[in-house]
């Protein structure tokens, strides 16, 4: 009964919108939802967290004609550490990655970043 319950809150808090799973791959998201899992709920736990996090990772997956059209901006310095799954600091502007409006990227650190427009979490870093 204990490990199901484990299994259930792994598998919810890979789901949760605010966590940090969301990958650029779908390799990468079943890797870190294995790694997640089984630290939480041993073998199982990585069962289950690896496909959730392949779920999740592929939700996030991005066109190459997205990454291909994100331009070299002049970029912003900020003293915050840019990662994957993490939200942008509010001064940062966000621009509509061109033919694509759907999406929004931003340079910062020298490193262009796709965002999530809505939440403004980093989504991919793309170099």
């Amino acid at each position: 009964m204990n490990s199901r319950l484990a299994v259930s809150l792994v598998a919810a808090s890979l789901l949760m919108p605010g966590a940090a799973f969301a990958q650029s791959t779908t390799a990468q998201g079943a890797a870190e939802g294995a790694a997640r899992g089984g630290e939480a709920a041993g073998p199982v736990g990585a069962i289950v967290g690896g496909t959730v996090g392949a779920a999740v990772g592929a939700a996030v997956e991005i066109p190459n004609a997205v990454i291909n059209s994100v331009p070299r901006d002049r970029s912003v310095v900020v003293r915050e550490h840019v990662v994957v799954g993490e939200p942008l600091p509010p001064t940062v502007e966000l621009r509509t990655v061109p033919q694509h409006t759907e999406y929004r990227y931003a340079v910062v650190n020298d490193r262009r970043v796709i965002v999530e427009p809505r939440t403004r979490r980093v989504v991919r870093i793309l170099d």
